[in-house]
Order: structure tokens, then C-alpha cells, then sequence
């Protein structure tokens, strides 16, 4: 679900040829499948030996963890990679202890479950509205701006006795500027980095952020049982800081991506509306919406065994091990130019496991079956990183935020979608119409991304 100088990703980004062109030579060695990063000789040549075929093996898996090593060596990506990391589990902490804040002061179900909402339902309004601060100003002091904010009304959420109707609307005003925060740092990664090594950042970023996510429930509910909830609001300020602090240190000022350019705010729509690659991208991105709705039929599918609420509990991560998983595969030992083969087809087979569903296997093969649907959503990190890549540096911010509330909005529906689908026709049955539905939609957005890559002229 990215010039003349190194640091603006100069003749690493690609430059566009027209409306939904991509590269011809990289499209070209795309459809051939021989795309290999530049200075790594005849990698797409048919192996003549099971030795060569494990020699080139073993040479990629080389490569690969030496292009890691290299990534985590540049310090601003280094800088850019741990703030996000440092916001994102400041993030997690923050809504086990709003939940708990919350019910504290009014003891009230709804009143949390509102609270709680809060801290999602700006993403939904916040890449379109917002997004395009990330392009009209300067990216670096957008992140850290939007940082130091967050410190300062978090710092208020933390006041005793602060009414419930002041915490909701400081709870929602942070969350609203996680998104041009997320959207300049995303759009900063392709500048500091060079092209050969995008992508693995890319994998970087999504593979802390999942562990990240995974950690940070757990961690939250410890850190809360011992130092309460006040305090781990203070923290979660802290964590904010401390990002800006590390942008701030380490990232080195550029110009304005979109200068004195006037931006519409539904130019990122317009953008992706009228490029036949980032929509196609966009589409896949936004499958994640069926892929997703396990997570939240967990609880009535183990109740369907006669099981608990720790056994619910696995199903809920089965997906996000099974992602981390997958992310880990498809960057540890597969080129850029697989994962770029792979990624539309990933894509449409992440929702057969969830057809699966309607043979009623029993709880330890859908908890499998669960786990290789995460496996299969590990190709969001090339789709992610070609969407960035790809879309025009001025207006990058806008697309990013434009991507990210169209996944939120994605996944809630299908989130919403899975629970009706669940309540109509039972656990396995309502997963199953819900992964075949996933299988429809995904046919044409795969199709849409080969037109998209095959409509590149020839190389000449």
C-alpha cells in the first residue's frame, strides 16, 4: 500500500514519461523479469547447474543483508526510521492508556469506546486535508513542527481532571497531525536514500513497525500496570520529543517540494485518479481491507469452537506474525525485481486462505490458514515503495495522504463488512463470501497493474 542532486534522489528516482508511465527500460526488464539493481551483472540469465542456481543464491542472500547493513549506515535514514519507530510506539501506549484514563474518569464503555475511536478517526480526514503541508513546506521541518505539537497536547491529555470533552477533541487534534507527519517522512525516505536501496529501507520500516505493533499492546498494558495511566501519557509525549529531537539532529534541511506552486487540496486525487500506475497501486493496497477482517471476527470464530478469549487472541495474530513473516521472507531473500513480480499476484492470493474458511478445518489449520494470509500481505512492501517511488516529488505528500486514509477507509469498511457478513451467515461461511469477494475485486486491480506496466513503450 521517489532531483539533481544525490539527496533529491536525482538519478535514482524515475523521471515520468506521461500520464501512467513508468521507466521503459525498468518496465521492460520488469515484464522479462530480469530487474536487478545497477552493477549486479546478468542476475535475470537461467542458471545451467543446481551448484550455479545455489552459488547465485547464496550471492543474492549476501547482497541482500549487505544492502541492509548499507541502508542502516546512512543517518538520516537511520534518524527518519527510529523517530518513526519512536511515534508509532508512542502511539500503541497511548491508546492502552487513554482506554484506561478513560474509563477511570467516567466508567463509562461508550464513553471509552469513543475515546478510543479517536485515535483512528483522523486518518480517515487527515491525508486528504493535510497532506499537502508535507509538499508546500520544507518535509524535515513539517515532522519535526508536527512532533513538538503532539508533545505539548498529549503533555495537556496527562493533566488530572482535565473534563472528557477537552481530553476527546486533544486526543483527535495529535492523531489529525499524524498525518502530515507520517506523510513527510515517508515522502523524505526516497530522498535520502538512493534507488538501489529504497526498497530495503522500505522493508525496514515495515518490519520494525509490525514488530513494533505487535510489542506495543503487551508493552502497553505493562508499562500502564506499573507506572498508571497519567504517566504513561507523559511518555507517550516523551516519545514525541524525542522524534523531533532525532529529525531535528540528524535529517538536513531541503527546499519546499512544491515551492510557490498553489496546491489544491484534491490534487492528490487528481494525481492518482488520472496515473494508471499509482491507481493501480492504490488498488492493491486497498485489498487489505478484506485481508484484514480476521482480526476482527477472532473472538466469534474461536467462540464457534468453544474456545476463549486466549485462543482468540492467537487468531488476532496470526495475521500480523504472518506479515512480519512475510515482509521478512520477501526482503531477506528475494531480488527487487521478484518482489515487483509478485507483488500483484501476492495481492489477489492473500484472500484464498479465507475462502478456505468454508471447510470448517478446525481451530489449529485456520490458525495456519490465518498466518499464510499475513504471509501473503508481505506484498505491501513493494507496492508501497513503487507507489512513493513513483509519484511526482512535488506532489508526493498528497498521494501518501491520500494512500493512507484510503487504506483506513478501506480496512474499516471491511472490518465492518466481515462483522455483518459473520452475524448473516456464520464464522466460516461470512470469512469465506468475504475472501471470494476479495478474490473479485483483486482480478481487476491485477490486470489493471499489467496494463499499467505493459503500456510503457519499448526501450531504445
Amino acid at each position: 500500500m521517489e532531483h539533481t542532486d544525490p539527496a533529491r534522489f536525482g538519478s535514482a528516482r524515475t523521471p515520468l514519461r506521461g500520464a501512467g508511465a513508468l521507466d521503459p527500460d525498468e518496465l521492460a526488464r520488469m515484464r522479462a523479469g530480469q530487474l536487478i539493481p545497477r552493477g549486479f551483472p546478468e542476475h535475470g540469465r537461467t542458471c545451467r547447474s543446481a551448484g550455479s542456481s545455489r552459488a547465485a543464491r547464496t550471492v543474492e542472500s549476501d547482497r541482500t543483508e549487505s544492502m541492509y547493513a548499507k541502508v542502516l549506515a546512512i543517518g538520516e535514514f537511520r534518524g527518519l526510521w527510529l523517530g518513526g519507530l519512536l511515534s508509532r510506539a508512542g502511539d500503541q501506549l497511548a491508546r492502552v492508556a487513554l482506554a484506561v484514563l478513560t474509563y477511570e474518569r467516567s466508567g463509562s464503555a461508550a464513553i471509552t469506546t469513543l475515546v478510543y475511536a479517536m485515535t483512528f478517526v483522523p486518518a480517515l480526514i487527515g491525508g486528504p486535508a493535510l497532506g499537502w503541508l508535507a509538499d508546500r513546506y520544507p518535509r524535515r521541518e513539517v515532522t519535526i513542527v508536527c512532533d513538538v505539537t503532539r508533545t505539548v497536547l498529549i503533555g495537556f491529555v496527562a493533566l488530572p481532571g482535565l473534563p472528557l470533552p477537552a481530553l476527546c477533541a486533544l486526543v483527535f487534534a495529535s492523531q489529525l497531525l499524524d498525518s502530515p507527519s507520517r506523510a513527510a517522512r515517508i515522502s523524505l525516505t526516497p530522498d535520502v536514500l538512493p534507488r538501489e536501496l529504497y526498497q530495503s529501507g522500505v522493508a525496514v520500516h515495515q518490519l520494525s513497525g509490525q514488530v513494533v505493533t505487535l510489542l506495543g499492546f503487551a508493552g502497553g498494558g505493562i508499562v500502564v500496570a506499573l507506572v498508571g495511566a497519567g504517566t504513561a501519557i507523559l511518555i507517550n509525549a516523551v516519545t514525541f520529543a524525542a522524534a523531533a529531537a532525532l529529525t531535528l539532529a540528524t535529517v538536513r534541511r531541503r527546499p519546499a517540494a512544491a515551492g510557490k506552486e498553489p496546491i489544491s487540496l484534491l490534487g492528490g486525487l487528481r494525481l492518482v485518479a488520472g496515473h494508471r500506475a499509482l491507481r493501480s497501486l492504490l488498488g492493491l493496497a486497498m485489498l487489505s481491507g478484506f485481508h484484514v477482517i480476521p482480526e476482527a471476527i477472532a473472538v466469534p470464530y474461536a467462540a464457534s469452537f468453544g474456545l476463549g478469549t486466549a485462543e482468540a487472541g492467537l487468531l488476532m495474530a496470526a495475521l500480523p506474525v504472518g506479515n512480519v513473516i512475510g515482509v521478512f521472507v520477501l526482503a531477506r531473500f528475494l531480488s527487487e525485481s521478484r518482489r515487483m513480480a509478485l507483488m500483484a499476484p501476492m495481492a489477489v492470493a492473500a484472500s484464498v486462505p479465507l475462502v478456505a474458511s468454508v471447510a470448517d478445518p478446525g481451530y489449529v489449520p485456520l490458525l495456519l490458514l490465518w498466518t499464510v494470509c499475513g504471509v501473503l500481505t508481505g506484498y505491501h512492501v513493494a507496492a508501497n515503495a513503487e507507489y512513493v517511488r513513483i509519484a511526482p516529488p512535488e506532489s508526493r505528500g498528497q498521494a501518501v495522504g491520500l494512500a493512507s486514509s484510503g487504506m483506513v477507509a478501506a480496512q474499516g469498511l471491511g472490518i465492518l463488512l466481515g462483522g455483518l457478513l459473520v452475524e448473516a451467515a456464520g464464522p466460516e461461511y461470512g470469512l469465506a463470501i468475504a475472501g471470494a469477494a476479495g478474490l473479485v475485486a483483486g482480478v481487476p486491480v491485477l490486470l489493471a497493474w499489467n496494463r499499467a506496466v505493459s503500456a510503457s513503450p519499448p526501450p531504445t
